[in-house]
């Protein structure tokens, strides 16, 4: 089965330059067990109209996002995030986890060499609702504690989540250019699964 999977240049997330063509990504929005973190992430450009910022802050830059592409398949992200949503994610971690439900928004910018023009390659028209991966006992989120030094200002450091499904159909959109997208369904529904 194909996979998604795409190495984000988190400089150009931070920087973005009218003339590089890297591909780049971002988390608009995510609550992990009803902890909603901080879209705190500022004047983060549009690659579809460089002149303007995304509309809203950007809760993470990513560098990695991986999708095998399967109803039932895992999502993973790796991405920078600020001072504040690495010390909300270390004391999740520390703490108790009796909800892992995970509500997010993200989207993915690649460069159409033909369109000569970026275009969402991954991205979503409605909030997702997964939940927490596990690896063995263990869910599979993390935060580094030493701050990352690929973009020193702001500050960031590296968070990383995987996340399943929830019992649900949902969808999102994929695209190999600007003008070819499909939509890809995520999650079955529980009477669909018996």
């Amino acid at each position: 089965m194909p996979q998604f999977s795409r190495n984000l240049d988190v400089y150009q997330g931070f920087n973005f330059k009218k003339d590089k063509q890297s591909p780049v990504g971002y988390i608009t929005a995510i609550t992990i067990g009803g902890q909603a973190l901080a879209p705190d992430q500022e004047t983060i450009k549009d690659p579809e109209n460089p002149d303007a910022a995304i509309g809203d802050k950007v809760v993470a830059v990513l560098n990695h996002y991986l999708w095998e592409t399967g109803v039932t398949d895992a999502m993973y992200f790796s991405g920078q995030v600020s001072v504040a949503n690495k010390q909300k994610v270390a004391e999740m971690l520390l703490g108790n986890f009796s909800n892992i439900e995970v509500n997010f928004k993200y989207v993915i910018y690649e460069y159409d060499p033909i369109g000569k023009k970026y275009f969402k390659s991954n991205f979503l028209d409605a909030e997702m609702k997964g939940l927490l991966e596990k690896n063995g006992d263990d869910l599979n989120m993390s935060v580094a504690d030493n701050e990352s030094r690929e973009v020193q200002s702001p500050k960031n450091f590296t968070f990383q989540i995987g996340i399943k499904p929830q019992a649900a159909e949902q969808s999102l959109n994929l695209a190999t250019s600007s003008a070819k997208k499909i939509a890809k369904k995520w999650g079955i529904t529980e009477a669909a699964a018996k």
